[in-house]
């Protein structure tokens, strides 16, 4: 079920927590972080049972939502809810996604999230969906724990993810490679730190002209350079798993050079 919540201006000033319940008892704490990033404290905490729907712009106050067991348990499941699912337009601010972090954010079209953390990643922290001219922002905020993907690109247009960090997941960002509608889509991680474990940085799919562009990226505790930086695939929308093709720079695809990675 979706609960629709509008906000014009900021939750701590002038919002509800009509659509959430406090926990009857403390949750765990989170695990300890090893991002070189400072992590907020919660100023409160809720559990929400149903995705809160938004359509405009949305300030948590650096509150953490604590996702209900009616929305999922943060698996692989391809069938949980997300926490948020937001509007064409809308934005996301200053929350922080507790665990189990189940399906994270939807973006129903073009949106920005703006220092949003995810202590817990669940199945993915945000889903992305919209069609060609989409634009889709990431700015601030960090994730961590997840076995699968951080960032699913599905619609088209940019999704710009920027300082930001990451830490053990398998892959940050992913061009759905199997998806029913595929488009032409554009990566750019700009000023983003990853910490070890971690697959790959970008997966794309080059038979459809994806291209991503890799600018300050730092890796943190991969001394093997065990983490791919770019991984181009031949994708495919009858759902089948996509093929892996390359993984070097070439200018078009994959755009960076070693100038852009430092490691740690």
């Amino acid at each position: 079920m979706l609960l629709a919540v509008v906000f014009a201006g900021a939750l701590a000033t002038g919002g509800t927590t009509a659509f959430a319940e406090a926990p009857d008892a403390a949750a765990p704490a989170p695990a300890a972080d090893t991002l070189a990033v400072e992590w907020p404290q919660a100023t409160d905490e809720v559990v929400v049972n149903e995705t809160i729907e938004v359509d405009g712009s949305f300030d948590g106050g650096n509150v953490r939502y604590v996702p209900g067991p009616e929305l999922g348990d943060g698996g692989q499941g391809e069938d949980q809810l997300p926490v948020f699912e937001l509007s064409g337009g809308g934005s996301l601010n200053n929350v922080i996604i507790g665990s189990p972090g189940v399906d994270g954010v939807h973006c129903q079209g073009s949106c920005t999230l703006n220092n949003v953390w995810w202590e817990d990643i669940g199945e993915d922290a945000a889903t992305f969906r919209g069609g060609d001219g989409s634009q889709f922002l990431v700015s601030g905020g960090a994730a961590r724990a997840s076995d699968d993907k951080v960032f699913q690109h599905n619609g088209g247009g940019t999704l710009t993810v920027r300082n930001f960090a990451a830490e053990d997941f398998s892959t940050l960002v992913r061009s759905c490679g199997n998806c029913s509608s595929q488009y032409e889509r554009t990566i750019v991680l700009d000023g983003v730190e990853v910490t070890a474990p971690a697959s790959r940085l970008v997966g794309i799919n080059e038979n459809y002209g994806d291209s991503a562009t890799l600018r300050n990226i730092t890796i943190i505790g991969d001394d093997d350079r065990d983490i791919t930086i770019c991984q181009k695939y031949i994708g495919n929308d009858e759902g089948d798993e996509p093929d892996e093709t390359g993984t070097d720079p070439d200018g078009t695809h994959c755009r960076y050079s070693s100038s852009d990675i430092t490691y740690q």
